[in-house]
């Protein structure tokens, strides 16, 4: 891999992981560009989601921090709205993930980015419309769970369909965007676990430190700089940018 295209990985992975499109449909397409052999972007991509960790773990430190003090309820719920996305990724890796959809998934990928736009726009209308003044509680962050588990499929945006199942179900805007970046946490590094142990079984291939200190170093930065904006979005209610 060419250092000039672990910097478009590297920020193409950092920028959608977190503003509301979906990073694996873009991954998926940028590497069909680059053509680039399955057991190193495997490898690479378990890099990119390591190194995207980092900012979130910098801008929400004190919230993290907070998962642990009495009596531990943001700890319980972020718990609970991670089980369906661990239920559901655990089924859709046994019964053979992205390759289920065979020969036809350019056409799925299509229709989520789809879907996820079309979310997108009735979210800013429902936040908008409504007051958004609900604590979190069990109930509301479980569905925020299932919400986070049709983000499996590719081309449906992780943040962006957390985020606007919080708008609906009428919570804080800035309690929904906290929870929704606390809630990746998991997510990403049983993600990065999957890919590491994929990697594992295909063989490292020769991959070059350099490429992936780069290119994790350009997901990093991305990375902040699309949460940053995603608060900022969020608060105000202007999902179409």
């Amino acid at each position: 891999m060419e250092i000039w295209q672990a910097i478009i990985f590297g920020v193409v992975q950092g920028f959608t992981e977190f503003l509301p499109v979906s990073s694996s449909g873009h991954l998926f397409i940028l590497n069909e560009i680059f053509k680039l052999p399955s057991d190193k972007y495997m490898f690479f991509s378990v890099f990119m989601h390591v190194f995207t960790l980092i900012p979130v773990c910098v801008v929400f430190f004190k919230d993290i921090l907070g998962l642990f003090k009495k009596p531990f309820n943001r700890f319980w719920y972020l718990v609970i709205a991670t089980i369906p996305a661990g239920v559901v990724g655990v089924l859709y890796e046994i019964f053979g993930g992205d390759a289920l959809f065979g020969g036809g998934y350019v056409y799925i990928l299509a229709s989520c980015f789809l879907i996820t736009a079309c979310v997108l726009f009735f979210a800013e209308r429902c936040a908008n419309k409504n007051q958004l003044n609900r604590p979190l509680t069990y109930k509301n962050t479980f569905i925020m769970g299932l919400a986070q588990a049709a983000g499996t499929l590719p081309g449906i945006s992780r943040s962006g369909i957390v985020i606007t199942t919080g708008n609906f179900l009428k919570i804080d805007k800035d309690e929904t965007v906290k929870f929704a970046f606390l809630m990746s946490i998991p997510v990403i590094v049983a993600s990065a676990a999957v890919e590491a142990f994929g990697a594992i079984q295909h063989g490292l291939g020769g991959v070059e430190v350099l490429p992936l200190l780069v290119g994790g170093i350009a997901a990093m930065v991305s990375g902040y700089i699309a949460i940053k904006f995603m608060l900022n979005v969020v608060r105000k209610a202007r999902y179409k940018g």
